[in-house]
């Protein structure tokens, strides 16, 4: 495949290609740091890509304690999924089982200006028994339900905005170590306000093709494209000779923008960490309305 250089590294001429998306932002403030990154890991578990946990969700971003509502440090999370049905139902089970129960967490919406359609604390008040109080403030409702512990405050809904997900950049080195490390810079570079990463540390190693050439039954298999052991055997590999090792990182950001920047952040950031070859996984353009050429990105942040 034909591309161009970017310091050593040879980009491929392809795109990403993404999908619109429907997510939500969720600010979780506790009495330290410590148990608001707690709450924000265990409500972002499980939750890698739709296919199989029906939501993608990461730690969007630290909050200081001029950045939140209740003026506790905080973290912003970000969940995906397909429709607004789809997130009002992973919110609510993820907020009452991962932050209602974590110790001083209060939780509150993160959107400014969307329509609030997602009842949250109006749903997880029942859990009160009755003995739950709501409580407005500058115009917005809040819900205080009693625990072992004291309350947990919960904001009554939360607002579903427009995004995109599944951008993404294909990563590859001579070998494993070299690819992970510059996989490892391209996270790192990537993540910011409005962006998701939503696979383990950002990267995912099994990255997948639409269905199956052995079943019908598979959503998904192996992108055995781009599977180094396969390449003496698949005639239409996408894996140069001196690459033995690759990685996917999968973007999902709240905008086309906010993507295409974070691809561009993480390429140039793989770049300068040693990567030998960057790609992109696309469907040839017939299933996802975004496309993000990697030849935009060229030029550095």
């Amino acid at each position: 495949m034909s591309g161009f250089g970017v310091g050593a590294t040879n980009v491929a001429d392809t795109f990403a290609e993404a999908f619109p998306m429907r997510y939500a932002r969720l600010v979780i403030t506790a009495a330290t740091e410590a148990w608001a990154h707690e709450a924000a890991r265990s409500a972002t578990g499980f939750a890698t890509s739709v296919i199989g946990c029906k939501c993608e969700a990461a730690i969007e971003r630290p909050l200081g304690v001029e950045q939140t509502p209740d003026g506790r440090s905080g973290v912003a999370m970000l969940l995906f999924a397909m429709d607004r049905e789809s997130v009002g139902k992973r919110v609510l089970d993820r907020v009452g089982q991962c932050v209602m129960t974590c110790p001083t967490t209060a939780c509150f919406d993160g959107l400014a200006g969307a329509e609030r359609t997602v009842a949250l604390g109006a749903s997880l008040r029942y859990f009160g028994d009755g003995f739950q109080a709501s409580k407005v403030i500058a115009g917005e409702r809040f819900w205080r339900i009693p625990v072992m512990e004291g309350e947990f405050l919960v904001c009554d809904s939360v607002g579903v905005g427009r995004g995109v997900g599944g951008g993404n950049l294909v990563i590859g080195g001579h070998d494993e170590d070299a690819a992970l490390a510059a996989a490892q810079a391209a996270a790192d570079a990537m993540r910011g306000e409005g962006i998701a990463l939503p696979f383990p540390g950002g990267i995912v190693r099994s990255g997948s093709k639409v269905g199956a050439l052995t079943s019908s039954s598979m959503p998904a298999s192996t992108n055995h494209q781009m599977a180094p052991t396969l390449r003496a055997r698949v005639p239409d590999t996408l894996v140069p000779e001196d690459v033995c090792a690759l990685f996917e990182i999968v973007i999902d950001g709240v905008s086309e923008e906010a993507v295409r920047e974070a691809m561009r952040r993480g390429l140039h950031a793989a770049a300068g960490a040693g990567a030998t070859h960057v790609t992109a996984a696309n469907f040839g353009g017939k299933l996802g309305e975004f496309h993000f050429p990697l030849s935009e990105l060229r030029d550095p942040p």
